[in-house]
C-alpha cells in the first residue's frame, strides 16, 4: 500500500547506518580504518586498508573472561598493541552503525589507551 510505513528490523537500520558511516569514513595503509563488530557475545576488531582491500589484522575477545565491556576494553588494548609493532600508530574509527556507547566505546577507549591516535 502507497505510504504506508514498513517497518525495518534492527540489522536493517544498523546496516543503513554503516553505510552512511561508510560513505565518510575511509582507510588507507598509512592510516586504517578500526572496524568493530558487536555480536551478543563477543567483539571483534579489524584493521582495513580500504584502498588495496585488504584486512591488516584481526583481534576478538577470544580466550578473554569477565564482562563484556572489560572484555571489548582489552581487545581495543590487544589491537593498539598488535598494530604499534606492525608499525601502525593512527587509525579511523568505524563504530560500523552501532552506537558510540558502551562495548564499542570501551573497544575505543582501549585503543586509545594502548597508544592508538583516532
Amino acid at each position: 500500500m502507497p505510504g504506508k510505513r514498513v517497518p525495518k528490523g534492527r540489522a536493517a537500520l544498523r546496516a543503513r547506518r554503516h553505510v552512511r558511516v561508510r560513505a565518510k569514513v575511509s582507510g588507507t595503509a598509512e592510516r586504517p580504518r578500526l572496524v568493530v563488530f558487536r555480536s551478543l557475545k563477543h567483539m571483534t576488531v579489524q584493521l582495513v586498508d580500504d584502498v588495496r582491500h585488504h584486512t591488516l589484522l584481526t583481534v576478538t575477545d577470544a580466550g578473554l573472561t569477565g564482562k563484556k565491556s572489560e572484555k571489548s576494553a582489552e581487545v581495543g588494548k590487544r589491537v593498539a598493541a598488535q598494530a604499534k609493532a606492525a608499525g601502525i600508530t593512527t587509525v579511523v574509527f568505524d563504530r560500523a552503525g552501532y552506537q558510540y556507547h558502551g562495548r564499542v566505546k570501551a573497544v575505543a577507549d582501549g585503543a586509545r589507551e594502548g597508544g592508538l591516535e583516532f
